[in-house]
């Protein structure tokens, strides 16, 4: 299984920040991503119906036939962490890992949790941090604005609307004076320069992709799933609606082309297995 390939899945696009840090991390590694472009945004979605395109989501990368699972999507992290007891591979959302990483960080026990309404709603990160260190008090906002400035390319810093959005955001926080900040939507860490820039330089951001990419690969360590080739690995993607429209916008996620490995699919015709 050390040759399968790592699967990746979010609602659309935002996964993408993972699968840049994942190739830094584990450059060797082939990996699949598959983004719900069609039924994008989770964020506003029941948890029932978030739980079964979860599932169908894994279900497709099973068919791929992936050695690890990954999700991320911080909605799905918050709302559907029981896929880990589903499926015959190893699985990690965002939340334990980020969470852990801003406990850590901390230097007042001051932190600031972003993300969609699903995700803030089900206080996953919330309770993680509290249960690694009671002693933290934990603010959090759902800032659904970010995810589409971010699709829409309104990403410079510099950008008044961007300006805008964050400061009506997050100047609750700032008042408050946290010192870490967890990004628990994987589109956040694309408008980053613009929340640092507002938030000032003693606040640490937590990018929940890259943390997610580095406990996932001590999990490929720990159970002998590291691919042992010495070239580099293969990317292919996956989406739910246009290729077209997903090849726009990923080169700025990514920062490097996707070129032709983008594949439509119909996710209604796979299932849990």
């Amino acid at each position: 299984m050390r040759e399968y390939a790592i699967g990746i899945f979010d609602s659309g696009l935002g996964g993408l920040t993972a699968v840049k840090e994942m190739i830094k991390v584990l450059p060797h590694e082939d990996i699949i991503y598959f983004g719900d472009t069609a039924r994008v945004p989770y964020g506003n979605k029941s948890r029932s119906t978030i739980i079964r395109y979860a599932q169908q989501d894994a279900g497709f990368l099973l068919s791929k036939g992936v050695k690890m699972i990954i999700a991320a999507c911080g909605t799905v992290s918050s709302v559907a962490a029981g896929l880990k007891n589903e499926l015959p591979v190893p699985f990690t959302g965002v939340v334990f890992p980020t969470a852990h990483a801003a406990a850590k960080a901390t230097r007042i026990k001051r932190i600031g949790v972003i993300g969609t309404s699903a995700t803030v709603n089900s206080n996953s990160y919330k309770n993680e941090i509290l249960r690694l260190d009671p002693e933290c008090t934990v603010m959090q906002q759902d800032c659904p604005l970010f995810v589409s400035l971010v699709e829409n390319s309104f990403i410079s810093p510099e950008d008044p609307i961007v300006k805008l959005i964050v400061e009506r955001y997050l100047s609750s926080m700032k008042e408050a004076g946290i010192d870490t900040l967890i990004l628990g939507c994987t589109h956040f860490p694309i408008i980053s320069k613009a929340i640092s820039n507002y938030l000032g330089e003693n606040v640490t951001l937590i990018d929940s992709g890259k943390e997610t990419a580095l406990y996932a690969a001590n999990i490929l360590k720990e159970n002998d799933l590291l691919n042992k080739n010495t070239e580099p690995g293969a990317c292919r993607y996956y989406v739910s609606d246009t290729v077209e429209d997903f090849r726009k916008t990923a080169d700025i996620f990514l920062e490097r082309s996707v070129g032709n490995e983008v594949s439509h699919i119909n996710l209604e015709q796979v299932m849990v297995h």
